[in-house]
């Protein structure tokens, strides 16, 4: 298999040795995080227990997309990158844009989870936070090198171990719940029991929205691994299928089980949830136990975020997007140019993380807080222009056509509007538009070929 273009003269064609189960582990690791096992905590202390009603939304408008998505890649399985796609329904301008936007978003997560991984290893040997993340970098940066199948194996397992836990934590708090284990019976009560189910009104169920959604991106990069796949619409049409499985079990169900099994109010912002939850079941060890999951959960998304901005940016540098220098890959089929300018820019966010943690890192983190959200959108308006060329019925198609994508649209605009009226989101939506403006006013000056000689 090759990508949909021919390469040019000293590039090759990335390789097809990623099988279904590394596609669908990575589809998996993609969603579950940092984001699920900590940042839970703020959207639960804000919400209440209709915070499981918050993540059903998000939830939704997420499978939404991830269908879209599923319709247009049946159509173009080796596009090498799902913003790919948009420049295949918009036009060159948008594919620059929603690539160079999405290349950034992750190149933040990767120094965000960096940090984060060493964060827990300083609270365990007092090691410096930068150091440790720059190893992680580092580590991370020579698992893609190898080759595709060395990530997507390495992936593989790290979401296998992600996946066993949260099953493990259901099925642990799930018999606590219903009082099986629990000492003093069923414990659902506390779903109503602090100040009602919607403790903040329904309201703040909606405007809850606008912060977990973006705990919900990442399955999309399994239509950026698909290309490598052995066979990428196979592959697509089964990971569509297991995406609304996915969020309901892994998010909906553990958040709603926390909220069952200890008052919503005893959970504090910044602290796993989790953690929380297994202290109020009295089992011992559960910060330690916790603390390693959730390395495992960063090490995880550093992963594949090393290996998503890695072949987005080889997609951009074929197209003439980026500098041609970078299209050329390894004996491997690895694009080794665009890996290490990926690892570089992580290791210059990093360093701003220690120069700089209140002004320019802040901007940097700031500035991908909408930024998925601007992207999804233009997927929507991709699909819809697509669909009105098609000449042959895709193998997926979108459910609802064309009000699915015009209601995720909509909806999608409103989380926009609810982060312009919320002083703690504002700054990350202007932040995130500079950001916006600052790729359309480039994709002027880069979008030709001619922009980016090699």
């Amino acid at each position: 298999m090759s990508v949909h273009h021919q390469p040019r003269e000293g590039a090759s064609a990335l390789s097809a040795s990623l099988h279904s189960r590394h596609v669908s582990m990575i589809a998996i690791g993609g969603i579950i995080g940092a984001g699920l096992f900590v940042g839970s905590s703020t959207s639960i202390a804000r919400v209440g227990p209709a915070v499981v009603v918050s993540y059903a939304l998000a939830g939704l408008v997420v499978i939404m997309v991830m269908r879209m998505l599923s319709e247009m890649a049946s159509q173009h399985p080796a596009a090498g990158s799902f913003t790919e796609l948009v420049r295949i329904g918009l036009g060159e301008r948008a594919g620059f844009v929603a690539g160079w936007l999405y290349w950034y978003f992750w190149v933040v997560v990767v120094a965000i989870e960096a940090i984060a991984a060493g964060g827990i290893i300083n609270g365990w040997t007092g090691l410096p936070v930068w150091l440790v993340g720059t190893v992680f970098v580092a580590a991370m940066t020579g698992v893609n090198l190898l080759s595709a199948r060395s990530y997507g194996e390495f992936e593989f397992w790290l979401s296998f171990i992600k996946v066993t836990a949260i099953i493990a934590f259901i099925a642990v708090t799930g018999l606590f719940a219903v009082g099986v284990t629990s000492p003093s019976g069923p414990t659902f009560g506390n779903l109503v029991n602090h100040g009602g189910f919607a403790p903040f009104g329904w309201g703040a169920a909606l405007a809850g929205v606008t912060s977990v959604i973006f705990a919900l991106c990442g399955a999309e990069i399994a239509t950026v691994a698909a290309a490598e796949a052995k066979e990428p619409a196979r592959v697509i049409a089964k990971i569509t299928g297991s995406v609304a499985l996915r969020i309901v079990l892994f998010y909906v169900l553990s958040i709603g089980l926390i909220v069952s099994v200890m008052p919503w109010s005893d959970v504090v912002p910044g602290h796993s949830p989790f953690a929380a939850a297994m202290n109020a079941m009295k089992i011992p060890h559960a910060a330690d136990v916790m603390n390693a999951v959730v390395l495992v959960a960063v090490t995880s998304a550093l992963n594949s975020g090393m290996y998503v901005t890695s072949r987005v940016l080889y997609v951009l540098a074929d197209k003439g997007d980026a500098p041609r220098a970078l299209v050329p890959l390894s004996r491997r089929a690895v694009p080794l140019r665009s890996t290490l300018v990926a690892s570089g820019f992580a290791y210059v966010a990093l360093a701003c993380s220690v120069l700089s943690p209140e002004v320019v890192f802040s901007f940097l983190v700031n500035a991908s807080g909408a930024i998925m959200i601007f992207v999804y959108m233009s997927v929507c308006i991709a699909q819809l222009a697509m669909r009105k060329r098609e000449t042959a019925p895709a193998p997926i198609r979108m459910w609802l056509h064309p009000w699915g994508s015009l209601i995720s649209f909509a909806a999608m605009g409103a989380v926009l509007v609810a982060m312009a009226f919320s002083p703690g989101a504002r700054i990350e939506l202007v932040s995130s538009l500079a950001v916006l403006a600052l790729a359309y006013a480039c994709s002027f000056i880069g979008r030709n070929r001619s922009g980016f000689p090699g």
